[in-house]
C-alpha cells in the first residue's frame, strides 16, 4: 500500500512516526509532505523520515487562501507521480482536497472540536474517514470513529516512549532538581485569531515568584521578550517529551503541551481563552489540570499548589488510572490503515473491536 501523509505542524511528526515506522517495516510505501514551520524539518530528519516541503504557508486570511492553491498544486504534483492509495493527516484540507479529486480515500485525524465549524467546509467533505478521541463532544455524522485514548499516545504511550534522565545533563542541572517548564504560543494560528493567554505582567510575576523553589526553563513559539530569554530552553526538538516529564509542574499557554504533560503525570496549568478540547477536558476531569481563560487568578492558584510537596506523585496516581482501559493508538490506527475500508464496517457494527489492541 502507498499512502500520503501531510505534516502541518511538529506535532503532527509524533502523531505519525510509529506508524510509519511499523508499516514500513510491514512493507508498506510512504510519501510525507511538510510545512517548513518551527521544528518540523529537524524532527523528520532525525527520526529519518523522507519529506518534501510545502513552504511556509501564511499568517493573514487572504494569504492562507493563496497559500491553500499553492499547496493543493503541490500535493496534485507529487501525488499524480507517488500514486498513492490512501491519503492521511491531521485533517490537513489540502490532503483531503486532492485526495478527492483523485478519487482516493482520505483519512483524517481530529481532537479539536473547535476546528470543525471550519474543517466542515474544507475538509470534511473530502475525507471518507474522521478518527477522533472517544471523548470527542461533536458529532460528526456517518464518518466518525472513535478510539479510547488521546491523540498524544500515539507517541507517548508506553509501549513508544521511555522517559531519559540523561535529560538534566542536557539541561545543564543535576538530576532530580526541581524545574518548571512553561510554554508561550504566537497565536497566528487560524483557531487562534482573537484569542489570548498570559499576560505579560503575569508571565514576569510567575517566573519571580516560581524561581524562588524551582529552575525556570521558557519554550516559546515566538522571540521571547529580553527579560526572559535566559530562562529559554536550549535543547534538541526530540527531547522535549523528556522534559516534561521530569519537570514538577507545566504552565503554558498550548494545549498540545499541556496535554502531553499530563498523560506523562506532570500536573498542567493551562491558560487559553479557547474552550477545553475533549482531551484537556478528560484530563481536567481526572485533576491532571487546571484550566483559565485568562490571567485572572493564575499566580493565586500556582502559589497554593507550590506548596504542596507531593503534586507530582499525586498527579502521576491521577494519571495511571486514567489511562488503564485505554488502547494502543498505534496498533490500532496501524490495523485500521492496512485493512481500510473492511476496518470501517468492523468499528461500526462494533466499537469494541478496538479493545483487542492495547
Amino acid at each position: 500500500m502507498k499512502i500520503l501523509i501531510d505534516i502541518g505542524h511538529p506535532a503532527h511528526v509524533h502523531y505519525f512516526k510509529n506508524i510509519i515506522k511499523i508499516m514500513k517495516a510491514n512493507g508498506h510505501e510512504f510519501l510525507v509532505i511538510a510545512r517548513d514551520r518551527e521544528v518540523i524539518f529537524i524532527l523528520l530528519e532525525f527520526y529519518k523520515i523522507k519529506y518534501i516541503n510545502r513552504g511556509k504557508g501564511s499568517n493573514s486570511f487572504i494569504g492562507k487562501l493563496v497559500y491553500m492553491l499553492k499547496a493543493d498544486l503541490l500535493f496534485l504534483k507529487n501525488t499524480l507521480k507517488f500514486s498513492p492509495d490512501l491519503f492521511l493527516s491531521f485533517s490537513s484540507p489540502y490532503a483531503a482536497q486532492v485526495a478527492f479529486l483523485l478519487g482516493k480515500p482520505h483519512i483524517a485525524l481530529n481532537d479539536t472540536e473547535h476546528t470543525d465549524k471550519l474543517h466542515q467546509k474544507i475538509t470534511y467533505p473530502f475525507s471518507k474517514t474522521i478518527i477522533t478521541p472517544e471523548s470527542y463532544s461533536n458529532d460528526l455524522g456517518s464518518k466518525h470513529i472513535k478510539f479510547n485514548n488521546v491523540i498524544e499516545s500515539l507517541y507517548l504511550h508506553n509501549n513508544y516512549y521511555t522517559p531519559d534522565e540523561s535529560i538534566y545533563d542536557c539541561l545543564g542541572i543535576e538530576k532530580n532538581t526541581k524545574y518548571v517548564i512553561m510554554r508561550f504560543v504566537s497565536w497566528n494560528a487560524h483557531h487562534d485569531f482573537g484569542q489570548k493567554g498570559l499576560d505579560f505582567e503575569t508571565k514576569k510575576k510567575l517566573v519571580k515568584m516560581l524561581r524562588v523553589k524551582y529552575k525556570v526553563f521558557i519554550s516559546s513559539e515566538g522571540k521571547l521578550e529580553n527579560c526572559f530569554e535566559k530562562y529559554q530552553i536550549k535543547i534538541p526538538a526530540h527531547r522535549m517529551h523528556d522534559v516534561l516529564h521530569f519537570a514538577s509542574i507545566y504552565i503554558g499557554e498550548s494545549g498540545t503541551m499541556a496535554s502531553e504533560s499530563a498523560i506523562l503525570g506532570t500536573p498542567v496549568v493551562y491558560i487559553n481563552s479557547l474552550p477545553l478540547m475533549c482531551y484537556l477536558k478528560l484530563e481536567q476531569e481526572n485533576g491532571l489540570l487546571k484550566h483559565f481563560s485568562s490571567s485572572d487568578g493564575v499566580l493565586n492558584y500556582i502559589q497554593a499548589i507550590i506548596k504542596q510537596d507531593n503534586i507530582k506523585e499525586e498527579t502521576m496516581e491521577k494519571r495511571n488510572q486514567m489511562i488503564k482501559n485505554f488502547i494502543d493508538p498505534v496498533q490500532f490506527m496501524t490495523w485500521f490503515i492496512e485493512n481500510y475500508p473492511e476496518s470501517v464496517k468492523i468499528m461500526k457494527e462494533n466499537p469494541d473491536y478496538q479493545y483487542r489492541f492495547k
